[in-house]
């Protein structure tokens, strides 16, 4: 699995460059509440089922979420975001 110490929810729009360009920008919401559900999580043995360490950090004017145990696995962080209404997470 692709474990991280720390996730952000995306939301993708064209730029102004024109079509087949695209600009990324954070969704603090979604990267909230994906955290908030991934703290929840608790679906086996693995180490990015559970995410006991998981909360929010702010790093400038960016929310992220942060598991300093690594828990937080990239495609279920992109699951959550995604449910959240975000396009993405990194």
């Amino acid at each position: 699995a692709d474990l991280h110490t720390r996730l952000i929810c995306l939301n993708y729009s064209q730029s102004v460059l024109g079509p087949g360009t695209s600009t990324a920008a954070t969704n603090d919401p979604a990267t909230i509440a994906a955290c908030n559900a991934y703290r929840r999580r608790n679906t086996g043995t693995k180490q990015w089922d559970t995410c006991p360490d998981c909360t929010i950090v702010q790093n400038n004017e960016i929310k992220a979420c942060e598991s300093l145990g690594k828990h937080l696995g990239g495609d279920e962080f992109n699951y959550y975001c995604k449910q959240n209404g975000a396009n993405a997470s990194a």
